[in-house]
C-alpha cells in the first residue's frame, strides 16, 4: 500500500516513518510512504501558505492554492484504487473497523492542516473523508496522519510476524485484549496466572475470552454497549 502525506514538516514525519516496525517495513518495501512538502506548491514567492481568515478570528488559514495542487500533483503520480482524507478533528473519530476498511484501497493520501485550519474549498475540491485520531485538539495533522499510517500498515502482509498479531488484539472483534504476561512467575509477590503455565489450551482459551469480555465491561463500558450488551449481561459471548 502506497501512502502520501502532505504536509509542512515533512522531516518530521520522515523521522516517524523511518523507525521501528514502519521503517523496517518501508524499506522492505511492504509499504510505500512519501512525504510532500505543501511549501513546494505555493505561488508565492516568500513559500508562504496561509492569510488572514475572511471574518476575523484568531491565527491563520491554510490557502487554496498550494494546498490543491499539492493533492492534484500527488493524485497524479500513481494510480490505483484512491482515497484522500484530511485530518481534522470534525471528522469522524478512527477506529480499528474504519482502518481495516481503509486497508482496500491501494492508496491514501493524506492532508496535514495546520494554523487554524484550511480553507473549506480545499475540501469541497478535492477530499473524500475526513478522519480524527480523537475528540481533542493539536497543533496540526501530522500526528494523526502517523497514527493512521501506523494502524493501516500493520494490517497489510508481511508488516508484522503473522495474522494474530493484530487479528487476535484490543478492538479487533469489539473487546479489549486479555492481560498479557511473560518471565518471571512471580514478581514483586505478583504470579502469573495458572491457568497460563497449565498447558491446557481449551482452558487458557477460554481464560482469554473471559478476561477479554470483562475487562471491556470494566474499562470500556461505552464498548461493551456497542456490542448490544449492558452492564450484568450473563452471557460470555458479545457475538452470541
Amino acid at each position: 500500500m502506497r501512502f502520501d502525506v502532505l504536509t509542512l514538516f515533512p522531516d518530521m514525519m520522515e523521522s516517524i516513518f523511518s523507525a521501528s516496525i514502519l521503517g523496517r517495513a518501508r524499506s522492505a518495501g511492504l509499504i510505500d510512504v512519501h512525504c510532500h512538502d505543501i511549501r513546494d506548491y505555493t505561488k508565492d514567492k516568500h513559500r508562504k501558505v496561509d492569510d488572514t481568515p475572511y471574518g476575523g478570528g484568531f491565527g491563520m488559514v491554510m490557502a487554496c492554492q498550494p494546498a490543491v495542487d499539492c493533492i492534484r500533483a500527488v493524485k497524479a503520480m500513481e494510480a490505483g484504487k484512491t482515497r484522500t482524507i484530511y485530518l481534522s478533528p470534525q471528522g469522524k473519530v478512527l477506529t480499528q473497523q474504519r482502518a481495516r476498511e481503509l486497508c482496500e484501497y491501494d492508496r491514501l493520501i493524506l492532508l496535514c492542516g495546520h494554523y487554524e485550519g484550511i480553507d473549506e474549498r480545499i475540501i469541497d475540491l478535492e477530499v473524500d473523508e475526513e478522519i480524527s485520531a480523537g475528540d481533542y485538539v493539536l497543533t496540526g495533522g501530522e500526528l494523526p496522519a502517523a497514527i493512521l499510517v501506523d494502524c493501516v500498515s500493520r494490517m497489510q502482509d508481511g508488516v508484522l510476524a503473522n495474522r494474530e498479531c493484530y487479528e487476535n488484539e484490543s478492538l479487533s472483534d469489539g473487546l479489549l485484549e486479555y492481560p498479557q504476561y511473560t518471565k518471571p512467575r512471580v514478581y514483586e509477590g505478583l504470579e502469573v496466572p495458572e491457568v497460563l503455565i497449565n498447558g491446557n489450551h481449551a482452558l487458557q482459551a477460554k481464560w482469554k475470552k473471559e478476561q477479554s469480555i470483562e475487562r471491556t465491561k470494566r474499562k470500556r463500558p461505552d464498548l461493551w454497549k456497542a456490542l448490544g450488551m449492558e452492564d450484568g449481561d450473563e452471557r460470555t459471548d458479545p457475538n452470541v
